[in-house]
């Protein structure tokens, strides 16, 4: 039995916050990416999506290998992919392609490279745009180069590879659907500290990060992804192996209109504490439809002084958190915002906690949310 191992949410093309290579895509070039798995096992299999593409997309080739450092590779682990049989695939547009499995034994923890060849222009990529793990490109058929000095090109996104999936046989999968803090914002880039990474090696269950950076619970994004609401069966429920979903979104459709920094919303839709618990009442309902053993609910971080903070966002976010603490509608509760709260001001994170904006946890928050929310998994 396949589980997942390792997940990226896709998003549509789009400049997104940091320079990436998705509305440009790929010609004659092979794409390097590295991905570190939540579990091993003696075979792999790698899941690519084109779910925002609006032609055909051709993988010219594509193959595994344990990473070494940077682009390079463990020669001896190379493993080129077969497509049902074939080294060559096309996806149809808005579809996806799981390859064949490959012998290759990995533990959980390790890293992965995957990297796929383009022939063919692909037009634009679907893509993950904040990886916080490095990306690489170079000219022509790299399937098999071991020296990282192919790739030139660097960049922070993940392109088409929405999963990677092992034989472990695990059916005790977590999932975290959220926002940037979920996607890792503020975490040490190339490091794998995220919080779904603390959460892995503390539990040792698999962990899938299902994160997108300025998700919204209730609104779609150019940039920031589908709504959580829409994309929970796609980038959570799809997945085998998961059987425990942990939420932590809403906080963007709440702050989000108290600043003017967001580019896709101007002005952003007010909501209200009603309309959010509805939207989480719509996650727990799918999720038990699915068949999913728990449902989690984490509450809100504290996030004043930010920029998404205002009277009426403070009042908001309190309702949120009071109703996932007390209305026993989760099936537990993650209390991650007194785990993280500052003890002099309990609307702010503690300041050793905090990335800098007073919204993002850093490195040491991101291990203590993973601690508070081990206590109740």
């Amino acid at each position: 039995m396949f589980t997942a191992a390792w997940t990226a949410s896709p998003q549509q093309p789009t400049e997104g916050f940091t320079p990436n290579w998705s509305r440009e895509g790929f010609w004659r070039q092979s794409l390097r990416q590295v991905v570190r798995l939540s579990a091993g096992g003696g075979r792999v299999r790698v899941r690519l999506s084109h779910t925002y593409g609006t032609s055909p997309l051709r993988i010219a080739g594509a193959s595994v290998a344990r990473a070494a450092h940077g682009a390079s590779i463990e020669p001896d682990s190379m493993r080129r992919l077969t497509f049902g049989g074939a080294h060559a695939a096309d996806i149809p547009a808005r579809g996806q392609v799981v390859s064949d499995p490959a012998e290759l034994t990995l533990a959980a923890g390790e890293s992965l490279t995957v990297t796929l060849h383009f022939d063919r222009a692909t037009g634009p990529a679907t893509f993950h745009a904040q990886a916080f793990t490095p990306s690489y490109r170079g000219p022509g058929d790299l399937l098999t180069a071991a020296d990282g000095t192919a790739f030139p090109e660097v960049t922070e996104s993940w392109y088409v590879l929405s999963a990677v999936e092992t034989d472990a046989g695990r059916s005790d999968g977590i999932a975290l659907l959220g926002d940037s803090i979920t996607d890792g914002f503020g975490s040490t880039p190339g490091a794998d500290r995220r919080w779904p990474d603390a959460l892995a090696a503390r539990t040792g269950r698999p962990v899938l990060n299902a994160g997108i950076g300025g998700n919204l619970l209730l609104n779609d994004s150019s940039w920031y992804g589908e709504r959580a609401v829409h994309r929970l069966a796609r980038d959570v429920l799809a997945h085998p192996g998961v059987d425990t979903l942990v939420v932590l979104i809403g906080l963007n459709d709440i702050g989000f209109s108290e600043t003017d920094e967001q580019p896709t919303y101007k002005p952003a839709p007010v909501v209200t504490s009603a309309e959010l618990i509805e939207g989480h009442r719509r996650l727990i309902r799918q999720a038990r439809e699915a068949g999913l053993r728990r449902v989690v609910g984490a509450t809100l971080l504290p996030f004043g002084g930010s920029d998404h903070w205002g009277e009426r966002a403070a009042k908001t976010g309190h309702a949120l958190n009071e109703w996932i603490r007390t209305s026993g509608e989760y099936d537990a509760v993650a209390d991650l915002h007194r785990a993280l709260a500052d003890p002099q001001d309990g609307d702010r994170l503690r300041p050793a906690y905090d990335f800098g904006d007073h919204l993002h946890p850093n490195d040491a928050g991101y291990v203590v949310m993973a601690e508070a929310a081990a206590g109740v998994l």
